[in-house]
C-alpha cells in the first residue's frame, strides 16, 4: 500500500508541474494547427491579391496553412470587429489597410477601438493609386478629363468599393480638388468595382495598382489619367502624376497591417513578425509587388511598435478629411 502510494503522489505531482509548464509549452509549439487571415474585402480586390501573396510565404515559415479567408461587409468593419472578438491565441489575425484608421471617423457606433483591441504584427506595403475610365470614355487625357467632367458632371458616375473604401477617399480627394460633386456608385468590393468599369456601367474609378496594373499594362480595357503619388512609377513611368498634372499635393498612397487580437502572447506575435518578414523577403512576394507597382516598407517598420504609431497618426490625419466632408456610415 505504501508503494502504491508513493506511486499515485509521483504521479499527481508529475501531471501538475506539466499542467504548470503548458502555456509556454503551446506557445513554443505554436502554430500546431492553420492560421486564419481574415480579409474585410471581396476576393479578388486589392487587399485580397495582398492577403494571398503573402499567405503562402508565411506559412512556410509558420510550418502551417495560412488560409485567407473574406468576410466582407458595413465599409470593410464586419472583419476587425470578428478579429477582436476572436481568441487571442494566434490562430485568427487581421490583413487590413488604412481603412483601420478611417473606420473610427466614419462610422457612429464602431463595434472595436482600433488602437485598444488589437496585438500589432508590422506594416506590409504601400500601394499607389490610378485614376481610370472605362475604355470608351470621351476624354483621352487628363486635360479632356477635367474639361469633360466639368462640362457633365451630372452625367458623370464614380464608383468606389464601398464606404469607407480608399477608392471612395481618393474619389472624394478627385471630386474636391477639382470643385465638382459626383454622382458615386458604392460597390461591395473594388473587384466588382472595376469590372463594372471595364464593362461600361460606370464612367471613373480611382483604385490600387494592385488591382489596377494589369488592365492598365493590357492597354485595351480601361483608359489611364494619372497615378496618385508625388512621383511617377518605376513600373509605369509613361502614367504623369495628378500632381504634376495640376492636383498639386494630391498623394493618396494605401498603407496595409497585420494585427491579432488583443492578449495574443508576445511569443505568438513575435513569430508572426518572423513570419511576415520572411515573406516580405522572399523573391516571388518581391517580384511580383513590384509587377504591381507596390512597395514593400523598409524593415524598420515592420514591427508592431511602427504599425501603432503609424496607425494612431493615420488615424488623426484622415479623421480630420473625413468630418470635413461630412461622410457618415451607420
Amino acid at each position: 500500500m505504501e508503494l502504491k502510494s508513493r506511486v499515485l503522489l509521483c504521479a499527481s505531482l508529475a501531471a501538475g508541474l506539466l499542467g504548470m509548464q503548458s502555456p509556454a509549452a503551446a506557445q513554443a509549439a505554436w502554430p500546431d494547427k492553420p492560421v486564419t487571415m481574415v480579409v474585410p474585402y471581396s476576393a479578388g480586390g486589392p487587399t485580397d491579391v495582398v492577403a494571398r501573396m503573402l499567405a503562402i510565404p508565411m506559412g512556410k515559415s509558420l510550418g502551417q496553412t495560412v488560409v485567407v479567408e473574406n468576410t466582407v461587409g458595413a465599409g470593410g468593419t464586419i472583419a476587425p470587429a470578428r478579429v477582436a472578438k476572436a481568441k487571442p491565441d494566434g490562430y485568427t489575425i487581421l490583413i487590413h489597410h488604412m481603412g483601420m484608421a478611417t473606420a473610427p471617423a466614419l462610422y457612429k457606433k464602431l463595434p472595436y477601438d482600433p488602437l485598444k483591441d488589437f496585438e500589432y504584427i508590422g506594416q506590409v506595403m504601400d500601394v499607389p493609386m490610378t485614376l481610370l475610365s472605362r475604355k470608351d470614355f470621351p476624354a483621352n487625357n487628363f486635360k479632356e478629363l477635367l474639361a469633360y467632367v466639368k462640362a457633365n458632371k451630372d452625367k458623370v458616375s464614380l464608383a468606389n468599393a464601398g464606404i469607407g473604401a480608399v477608392s471612395q477617399l481618393c474619389g472624394l480627394l478627385f471630386a474636391s480638388q477639382i470643385g465638382v460633386d459626383l454622382t458615386t456608385v458604392p460597390y461591395k468590393g473594388a473587384g466588382p468595382a472595376l469590372n463594372d468599369l471595364m464593362g461600361g456601367q460606370v464612367d471613373l474609378l480611382c483604385d490600387q495598382t494592385t488591382q489596377t496594373a494589369p488592365v492598365i499594362k493590357d492597354g485595351n480595357r480601361v483608359k489611364v489619367f494619372g497615378v496618385t503619388t508625388p512621383k511617377r512609377l518605376a513600373s509605369m513611368p509613361e502614367i504623369p502624376t495628378l500632381d504634376e498634372q495640376g492636383l498639386k499635393g494630391f498623394d493618396v498612397r494605401v498603407w496595409h497591417g497585420i494585427y491579432a487580437p488583443k492578449g495574443t502572447p508576445a511569443a505568438v506575435t513575435a513569430k508572426l513578425n518572423v513570419a511576415l518578414r520572411a515573406a516580405l523577403q522572399d523573391e516571388v512576394v518581391k517580384q511580383r509587388l513590384a509587377d504591381l507597382s507596390s512597395e514593400i516598407v523598409p524593415m524598420d517598420k515592420v514591427t508592431p511598435e511602427a504599425l501603432r504609431s503609424h496607425l494612431a497618426a493615420e488615424t488623426a490625419k484622415w479623421g480630420k478629411v473625413i468630418r470635413a466632408a461630412g461622410i457618415q456610415g451607420e
